[in-house]
């Protein structure tokens, strides 16, 4: 069986997007079927509206579609992306999650390779708690967590983070970030490909 993952994120700045269009890429070429979706706004129009650089990244990806319950259903694999917000996922990407409880419910969830990444404004911003939250909501799912761990030299040249990939705001996208990304990427769909066999 082919893998069909739904990388969904959410990124007020452009840090997430960017993160997960990397990882569109490497999954690509790793042969695996991608849809790149983000979560709805939930914060209102006139906010977004008045700070440039978050209207400037909304009309940016306005093209990009907006994850449903329906490409969940559709993929066998999942990749999140978002920013953390006082050590857990934005609130925007929790929206969209408590939004599934009738396809958790059937067993949608179940059985499907999942890994996540995220960012923050500082080295020490709650990277690491905030992917751990998305890996506990995983377990309640019943899916099967693909984490990078130290499993490659470049989880080390970027920070050496086993849960997923973190970027602190504002850092380049240089190679070996690149290469870190794409390495998880890659690694989801590995497993997915065995997990749906």
């Amino acid at each position: 069986m082919s893998v069909r993952l739904a990388i969904v994120y959410y990124s007020t700045y452009g840090t997430n997007h960017q993160m997960a269009s990397i990882a569109a890429q490497a999954a690509t070429a790793a042969g695996a079927e991608v849809r790149l979706l983000k979560v709805p706004e939930t914060a209102p129009a006139q906010v977004v509206a008045g700070q440039e650089a978050w209207k400037a990244q909304a009309d940016k990806t306005a093209d990009i579609p907006h994850a449903t319950v329906e490409d969940l259903e559709w993929a066998n694999a999942y990749l999140f992306s978002c920013p953390t917000r006082f050590g857990v996922m934005a609130s925007q990407m929790r929206a969209f999650i408590d939004t599934l409880g009738g396809f958790w419910a059937k067993g949608g969830l179940a059985n499907k390779a999942v890994s996540a990444m995220s960012s923050a404004q500082n080295t020490h911003g709650g990277q690491e708690a905030t992917i751990l939250s998305f890996y506990t909501t995983v377990f309640h799912w019943g899916g099967l967590v693909v984490a990078p761990g130290f499993t490659d030299p470049c989880i080390f040249k970027t920070g050496g983070n086993p849960y997923g990939y973190s970027h602190t705001q504002g850092a380049p996208f240089t190679d070996e970030v690149q290469a870190s990304i794409g390495y998880q990427a890659r690694r989801l769909v590995q497993f997915a490909e065995k997990i749906s066999a």
